[in-house]
């Protein structure tokens, strides 16, 4: 244990000491590799749910599809594979409150931890704020940077709450930067005429709503919400 200390290995080294190996200790070393990479590969898994900051931990097992229309040419295969995610495509999760937008958003991302996938997660009115502080901090490209890293961003709630002229801004040039570079999921119980309302600008909304459609699709919900459904105040 104390020489494994200064690992990693040299290759040079390594691929002297396999020439003279004996079967059995070949074997003990492909044992040995095999089991360092899955703990590093769990390591990273976890590390990048953490990153993400999800609110809750929701997964796709037992997820209630029946409130979610699909486009007819896109459905729940390609959702899940996160093919969308690796060609860099949008997603916008719209429709009634309560009908399970948010959570497979989460389970979306999580997914796409567990795929090595970096992931970043918010909620509209928080990642305003984050930028709004950096920005007052002088280290909004800091921030930018650091938010850019990821493959799949989240943006839950948009247009629950509103959002002054300068935090859209902010989001813009979120949305604008991601353009074809990373994957963005909004969440939201509005339709596109009125985010308007939203980033408090026309042109600035449908700059927004041009780039999100160009490689982007929409999942609806429609139904009662489960939280009314389940609700112990009856």
């Amino acid at each position: 244990m104390s020489l494994a200390r200064n690992l990693p290995l040299t290759k040079s080294v390594l691929a002297s000491k396999i020439d003279a190996a004996t079967p059995g200790q070949l074997g003990f070393l492909a044992d040995l590799f095999q089991a360092e990479n899955e703990s590093r590969e769990r390591s990273r898994r976890e590390r990048l749910t953490r990153q993400a900051a999800f609110p809750q931990p929701k997964d796709l097992d037992g997820y209630d599809w029946s409130m979610a229309s699909f486009p007819a040419d896109w459905g729940r295969q390609q959702l899940t594979s996160l093919e969308f995610v690796h060609a860099a495509e949008d997603l916008v999760l719209y429709g009634d409150v309560g009908c399970g937008k948010t959570h497979l958003a989460i389970a979306i991302g999580r997914l796409a931890c567990t795929q090595g996938i970096p992931t970043r997660f918010f909620t509209a009115s928080s990642l305003v704020m984050r930028l709004r502080n950096a920005s007052a901090e002088q280290r909004l490209d800091k921030e930018l940077a650091a938010i850019g890293k990821a493959e799949l961003i989240i943006i839950d709630e948009l247009g629950y709450l509103p959002i002054d002229i300068e935090g859209a801004r902010l989001l813009f040039q979120i949305i604008a930067d991601s353009y074809e570079k990373r994957s963005l999921v909004f969440t939201s119980n509005l339709e596109f005429s009125r985010w308007a309302d939203v980033f408090g600008d026309g042109d600035m909304a449908a700059a927004v709503i041009d780039r999100i459609i160009h490689h982007g699709r929409i999942v609806r919900f429609h139904g009662e919400s489960y939280r009314n459904t389940h609700s112990l105040m009856k």
